[in-house]
């Protein structure tokens, strides 16, 4: 089966759907000179989409973030989740647009994934709207915070500190085992999602489309 992420950046996602079974392409705007798997750079918005059983969607959260609103710089950012659904739906193929919490209000009926679902060193909570039903895992109440030794905040540089909150983040060595991701340099981890979640959703969509995948 093949896959196709948009707005794949390093291919934290992409990893995922690798990992499910599926022959994985990714497209981006930008050069991605780490990215694993077949690449076209190209905009998402304008790229072919046939020939794909998946497409995977995680437009930049730049616009969303609660930074942007504080700042009032969301303008300055592209809408970029309506104008990829018109497409996805348009193509009728199967499809997952994720983003981060505070793009709620723009998603539809999305689950939300931390990491501490998958006992990984984030919390990194990220919402996905999906064409095909899926249902949430349990969200236990964390156990930990961020500079405890078991949890990372990958965001921002590697090694920063936050004197509000009292935490210092780990550098790149400890992004990496957080996240399970052993490719990336740290803007790259702190945008992508851990591989577990892609993987997660895509295992849901095989088990939705058991002829596709005999195996399952």
């Amino acid at each position: 089966m093949k896959a196709l992420d948009l707005f794949c950046g390093a291919g934290g996602a992409s990893m995922g759907l690798h990992l499910s079974g599926f022959d994985v392409t990714g497209v981006d705007l930008n050069p991605q000179p780490r990215y694993p798997f077949k690449f076209i750079q190209a905009d998402a918005l304008e790229v072919d989409l046939n020939g794909y059983d998946l497409i995977w969607a995680s437009p930049p959260c730049q616009r969303y973030t609660p930074g942007a609103a504080m700042h009032g710089t969301s303008a300055n950012h592209p809408h970029l989740i309506p104008p990829i659904r018109e497409r996805l739906l348009i193509e009728g193929t199967p499809f997952v647009i994720e983003n981060v919490s505070a793009a709620r209000i723009h998603l539809r009926n999305p689950i939300m994934l931390c990491g501490t679902m998958f006992d990984l060193g984030v919390f990194r909570h990220r919402l996905f709207e999906s064409s095909f039903l899926m249902l949430e895992p349990t969200h236990h109440t964390h156990i930990g915070k961020v500079g405890d030794g078991k949890y990372q905040t990958v965001t921002g540089h590697a090694g920063g500190s936050s004197k509000r909150d009292g935490w210092r983040a780990g550098g790149v060595a400890e992004w990496r085992v957080a996240m399970r991701i052993n490719w990336m340099v740290g803007d790259e981890l702190a945008e992508s999602i851990p591989p577990a979640y892609s993987k997660y959703i895509a295992e849901r969509f095989l088990e939705s489309n058991p002829a596709q995948h005999p195996a399952l």
